[in-house]
């Protein structure tokens, strides 16, 4: 079985841990340091987003933003979210092939890591 090849120097994947699956659905957007917002997309059923961005990017300091909230709405945290966005800044060096940064969600915490 071939491994899928990212077609962007950052990816991200967004797991619900108090459901035990992937978060589908989630909107994201790819941020420069000053806001500008270079790309966005949502988590395919996988939780997966893998086309967010160009190709390479200059080395510098960026954030994922992810629409936490509307997602936490709708998949059974009945009412408002503890949570409506997350925010991870991350660093970027113009040498690395590949960036893959995680969200781990639940209800009242979440977590991350550099993934591979």
């Amino acid at each position: 079985m071939s491994q899928r090849r990212p077609t962007s120097h950052v990816t991200t994947h967004v797991l619900d841990l108090s459901r035990g699956r992937p978060a589908g659905g989630v909107a994201v957007r790819l941020e420069s340091a000053d806001g500008e917002v270079l790309a966005s997309g949502a988590t395919d059923e996988d939780g997966r987003v893998g086309t967010l961005g160009p190709a390479r990017l200059a080395s510098g300091t960026y954030l994922l933003r992810f629409s936490t909230g509307d997602y936490l709405k709708q998949n059974g945290n009945g009412g408002e979210a503890f949570f409506p966005e997350v925010a991870i800044c991350f660093v970027v060096s113009a040498d690395q092939a590949h960036y893959h940064v995680p969200l781990l969600l639940s209800r009242y915490g979440y977590s991350t890591y550099r993934g591979s």
